[in-house]
């Protein structure tokens, strides 16, 4: 079996499976995401979630979920308020810890080159923990993240450590980190279509080889992110001063090949 073939058996058969997250579908804020990486041939979508403020109890006697030895007193998906922290931290019989993660989305890509398109597109929408992996049996696969998280303790052995006027403070802090993903999701995935679309027209102009060896040679070095470049009309001056304030979490244009036996 070819590899394109075999691309297309892995995608049929990922597709196909059921929902076995905690939520058991798709993230709002990212279905037209993961519909249009699903509805490309060379994309589809393994895992993802589109981001979420928790609040996760290291004690193993609740009753609530158990993840990793750990109970979920509250998740949500949408900005949270206090009152709904404060009854949820009433559970608590260990070390209980808020957190706001943001996006994580794993794609696997048909080819390098598929990879590479993606995750130049990721690093410049401001998810700038992303990277390729490569395992044995050739699966590309792309991991989207971002380093803007939050994680911070508040109760000990069941015992509140912090004051309710400081859980307000966190709670104003994690809303805000979960507005400024939601706008880079957006900012991704406007992105992506635009450098879609400019690799449709490139496929039908020039030869394979040519846009191989350009794809290639932008992850020879590392370089300066040029996001008004990568993205075209779908950066605006607000959007990239944004970007520009976060330089010092920006690790370039890197690939990391790992060999994982996929």
């Amino acid at each position: 079996m070819d590899r394109s073939a075999e691309f297309r058996k892995w995608k049929a058969q990922c597709l196909s499976k059921a929902d076995l997250s905690r939520k058991g579908s798709v993230d709002e804020d990212v279905v037209e995401f993961v519909q249009l990486l699903n509805g490309r041939e060379q994309f589809f979508t393994t895992s993802s979630c589109a981001g979420r403020i928790i609040l996760l109890d290291q004690g193993i006697n609740g009753s609530e979920v158990q993840k990793q030895n750990c109970c979920w007193l509250l998740v949500t998906h949408k900005p949270c308020v206090k009152d709904d922290v404060i009854v949820a931290l009433k559970k608590a019989n260990g070390d209980a810890i808020l957190k706001f993660e943001p996006l994580v989305l794993h794609v696997q890509c048909r080819q390098l080159q598929d990879a590479q398109i993606l995750h130049s597109v990721a690093i410049d929408s401001g998810f700038r923990n992303s990277g390729i992996t490569v395992g044995k049996r050739g699966k590309t696969m792309l991991a989207v993240r971002s380093t803007h998280g939050l994680e911070v303790p508040l109760t000990h052995k069941g015992k509140l450590m912090v004051t309710e006027e400081y859980i307000n403070f966190l709670i104003k802090i994690a809303n805000q980190k979960m507005e400024e993903n939601k706008k880079r999701i957006e900012r991704f995935y406007n992105c992506l279509q635009h450098a879609l679309e400019k690799e449709t027209i490139s496929m039908t102009s020039f030869p394979k080889e040519k846009i191989r060896e350009k794809n290639n040679s932008s992850y020879t070095h590392k370089k300066k992110r040029n996001p008004e470049k990568a993205c075209g009309k779908y950066i605006t001056e607000e959007n990239n001063k944004e970007l520009e304030k976060d330089d010092h979490d920006d690790p370039g244009l890197s690939v990391t090949i790992f060999p994982e036996d996929y």
